[in-house]
Protein backbone atom coordinates (compact mmCIF):
# COMPACT_ATOMS: atom_id res chain seq x y z
CA UNK A 1 0.00 0.00 0.00
CA UNK A 2 0.93 3.50 -0.98
CA UNK A 3 1.66 4.63 2.63
CA UNK A 4 1.12 9.00 1.72
CA UNK A 5 -2.51 10.97 0.21
CA UNK A 6 -1.60 14.57 -0.84
CA UNK A 7 -4.50 17.32 -0.32
CA UNK A 8 -5.01 20.01 -2.29
CA UNK A 9 -7.75 23.06 -2.93
CA UNK A 10 -8.89 23.88 -6.51
CA UNK A 11 -8.79 27.72 -6.09
CA UNK A 12 -9.03 30.13 -8.49
CA UNK A 13 -6.53 27.62 -10.29
CA UNK A 14 -7.24 27.63 -14.23
CA UNK A 15 -7.61 23.95 -15.14
CA UNK A 16 -4.20 24.24 -16.90
CA UNK A 17 -2.37 25.03 -13.86
CA UNK A 18 -4.35 22.95 -11.19
CA UNK A 19 -3.06 19.90 -13.74
CA UNK A 20 0.41 21.04 -13.45
CA UNK A 21 0.34 20.74 -9.91
CA UNK A 22 -1.55 17.08 -9.97
CA UNK A 23 1.47 16.28 -12.45
CA UNK A 24 4.32 17.35 -10.46
CA UNK A 25 3.42 15.53 -7.74
CA UNK A 26 2.14 12.15 -9.88
CA UNK A 27 -1.31 11.97 -8.97
CA UNK A 28 -2.99 9.37 -10.82
CA UNK A 29 -6.36 9.95 -8.90
CA UNK A 30 -8.51 12.51 -7.49
CA UNK A 31 -10.76 12.42 -4.75
CA UNK A 32 -13.23 14.74 -4.40
CA UNK A 33 -14.65 15.84 -1.47
CA UNK A 34 -16.43 18.85 -1.61
CA UNK A 35 -20.03 18.04 -0.36
CA UNK A 36 -21.71 19.74 -3.35
CA UNK A 37 -19.23 19.56 -6.14
CA UNK A 38 -19.73 22.47 -7.90
CA UNK A 39 -18.62 25.86 -8.03
CA UNK A 40 -20.13 29.36 -9.52
CA UNK A 41 -17.41 31.50 -9.52
CA UNK A 42 -15.02 28.46 -10.65
CA UNK A 43 -17.22 26.83 -12.77
CA UNK A 44 -14.20 24.83 -14.39
CA UNK A 45 -13.84 22.74 -11.06
CA UNK A 46 -17.57 21.42 -11.37
CA UNK A 47 -17.40 17.68 -11.32
CA UNK A 48 -18.42 16.57 -15.22
CA UNK A 49 -16.03 19.23 -16.21
CA UNK A 50 -13.28 18.11 -14.13
CA UNK A 51 -13.68 14.23 -14.77
CA UNK A 52 -13.73 15.05 -18.29
CA UNK A 53 -11.18 17.27 -18.16
CA UNK A 54 -8.63 14.85 -16.49
CA UNK A 55 -10.03 11.82 -18.28
CA UNK A 56 -7.09 11.92 -21.50
CA UNK A 57 -4.33 12.64 -19.03
CA UNK A 58 -4.68 8.86 -17.40
CA UNK A 59 -6.16 10.75 -13.85
CA UNK A 60 -9.38 8.87 -12.77
CA UNK A 61 -12.29 11.38 -10.86
CA UNK A 62 -14.16 10.15 -7.94
CA UNK A 63 -16.65 11.87 -6.23
CA UNK A 64 -16.73 11.35 -2.31
CA UNK A 65 -18.17 14.29 -1.30
CA UNK A 66 -21.72 11.89 0.25
CA UNK A 67 -18.83 10.74 2.09
CA UNK A 68 -16.62 12.70 3.25
CA UNK A 69 -17.38 16.10 3.03
CA UNK A 70 -17.85 19.01 5.43
CA UNK A 71 -22.17 18.60 5.15
CA UNK A 72 -24.38 16.06 6.22
CA UNK A 73 -27.83 14.78 6.11
CA UNK A 74 -27.87 13.22 9.35
CA UNK A 75 -29.15 15.38 12.10
CA UNK A 76 -26.89 13.63 14.80
CA UNK A 77 -23.78 15.75 13.25
CA UNK A 78 -25.13 19.27 14.35
CA UNK A 79 -25.67 20.97 17.11
CA UNK A 80 -27.53 24.50 16.97
CA UNK A 81 -27.29 24.25 13.09
CA UNK A 82 -23.55 24.06 13.15
CA UNK A 83 -22.02 20.60 12.09
CA UNK A 84 -19.99 18.57 14.56
CA UNK A 85 -16.81 17.13 12.80
CA UNK A 86 -16.55 15.11 15.75
CA UNK A 87 -20.11 13.75 14.93
CA UNK A 88 -19.38 13.24 11.54
CA UNK A 89 -16.45 11.44 11.86
CA UNK A 90 -18.05 8.76 14.01
CA UNK A 91 -20.99 8.03 11.01
CA UNK A 92 -20.91 4.90 9.12
CA UNK A 93 -21.00 7.05 5.83
CA UNK A 94 -17.78 8.89 6.90
CA UNK A 95 -16.08 5.45 7.66
CA UNK A 96 -17.02 3.81 4.72
CA UNK A 97 -15.33 7.32 2.63
CA UNK A 98 -12.18 6.65 4.83
CA UNK A 99 -12.19 2.84 3.83
CA UNK A 100 -12.27 3.31 -0.10
CA UNK A 101 -9.49 5.66 0.27
CA UNK A 102 -7.48 3.41 1.94
CA UNK A 103 -8.41 1.00 -0.82
CA UNK A 104 -7.37 3.37 -3.83
CA UNK A 105 -3.88 3.85 -2.50
CA UNK A 106 -3.23 -0.06 -3.41
CA UNK A 107 -3.65 1.11 -7.11
CA UNK A 108 -3.18 5.08 -7.12
CA UNK A 109 -1.56 7.86 -6.19
CA UNK A 110 -4.04 9.57 -4.75
CA UNK A 111 -4.94 13.45 -3.94
CA UNK A 112 -7.85 14.46 -1.81
CA UNK A 113 -9.52 17.65 -3.31
CA UNK A 114 -11.68 20.48 -1.99
CA UNK A 115 -12.20 24.47 -2.96
CA UNK A 116 -9.83 26.11 0.08
CA UNK A 117 -6.42 27.30 -0.79
CA UNK A 118 -4.92 27.21 2.60
CA UNK A 119 -5.51 23.44 3.61
CA UNK A 120 -5.83 24.61 7.47
CA UNK A 121 -9.30 26.50 6.78
CA UNK A 122 -10.25 23.46 4.97
CA UNK A 123 -12.04 20.27 6.49
CA UNK A 124 -9.89 17.98 3.90
CA UNK A 125 -7.18 18.80 6.76
CA UNK A 126 -9.50 19.29 9.79
CA UNK A 127 -11.80 16.22 9.82
CA UNK A 128 -9.87 14.26 6.73
CA UNK A 129 -6.42 14.50 6.52
CA UNK A 130 -7.22 13.33 10.55
CA UNK A 131 -8.44 10.46 10.57
CA UNK A 132 -6.43 9.73 7.84
CA UNK A 133 -3.43 9.78 9.74
CA UNK A 134 -4.66 8.14 12.71
CA UNK A 135 -5.30 5.23 9.83
CA UNK A 136 -1.19 5.32 9.72
CA UNK A 137 -1.09 7.48 6.29
CA UNK A 138 1.61 10.28 5.69
CA UNK A 139 0.02 13.19 4.68
CA UNK A 140 1.40 15.97 2.42
CA UNK A 141 -0.73 19.12 1.69
CA UNK A 142 -0.11 20.11 -1.86
CA UNK A 143 -0.08 23.94 -1.97
CA UNK A 144 -0.62 26.53 -4.58
CA UNK A 145 2.71 27.13 -6.11
CA UNK A 146 3.08 23.44 -5.93
CA UNK A 147 5.21 23.29 -2.67
CA UNK A 148 4.15 20.18 -0.39
CA UNK A 149 3.65 21.07 3.49
CA UNK A 150 3.86 17.53 6.12
CA UNK A 151 0.37 17.51 7.82
CA UNK A 152 1.99 17.66 11.06
CA UNK A 153 4.32 21.17 9.70
CA UNK A 154 0.70 22.21 9.00
CA UNK A 155 -0.53 21.28 12.03
CA UNK A 156 2.29 22.77 14.04
CA UNK A 157 1.45 26.16 11.29
CA UNK A 158 -2.22 26.20 13.00
CA UNK A 159 -1.18 25.71 17.08
CA UNK A 160 0.99 29.04 16.13
CA UNK A 161 -1.45 30.62 14.53
CA UNK A 162 -4.00 29.47 17.82
CA UNK A 163 -1.71 30.98 19.99
CA UNK A 164 -1.62 27.56 21.43
CA UNK A 165 1.63 26.72 23.47
CA UNK A 166 3.69 24.03 22.03
CA UNK A 167 5.23 23.94 24.96
CA UNK A 168 2.44 23.89 27.84
CA UNK A 169 4.38 21.42 30.58
CA UNK A 170 0.59 20.22 31.87
CA UNK A 171 -0.36 19.38 28.51
CA UNK A 172 0.65 16.48 25.89
CA UNK A 173 1.16 17.27 22.30
CA UNK A 174 -1.51 15.15 21.63
CA UNK A 175 -3.99 17.26 23.93
CA UNK A 176 -2.41 20.56 22.34
CA UNK A 177 -3.34 19.00 19.00
CA UNK A 178 -6.70 17.80 19.99
CA UNK A 179 -7.44 21.52 20.94
CA UNK A 180 -6.48 22.73 17.69
CA UNK A 181 -8.69 20.57 15.54
CA UNK A 182 -11.33 21.40 17.66
CA UNK A 183 -10.94 24.83 17.64
CA UNK A 184 -10.46 24.94 13.83
CA UNK A 185 -13.50 22.63 13.43
CA UNK A 186 -16.05 25.23 15.07
CA UNK A 187 -14.89 28.07 13.08
CA UNK A 188 -14.99 26.68 9.34
CA UNK A 189 -17.92 24.36 10.19
CA UNK A 190 -21.12 24.63 7.55
CA UNK A 191 -23.31 26.23 9.43
CA UNK A 192 -26.91 25.40 8.22
CA UNK A 193 -28.90 27.66 6.47
CA UNK A 194 -31.86 28.75 7.95
CA UNK A 195 -35.60 28.67 5.66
Amino acid sequence: MNKIIFTIGHSTHSQEYFLDLLKMHDITALCDVRSTPYSRLNPQFNREILKAYLRPFGIAYVFLGAELGARSDDPCCYNKGKIQYEQLAKTSLFQKGLERVLKGTEKYRLALMCAEKDPLNCHRTILVARHLECAGMTIQHINSEGKLESHPTAMRRLTRQLNLSENDIFRSENEILADAYRIQGERIAYILKKD
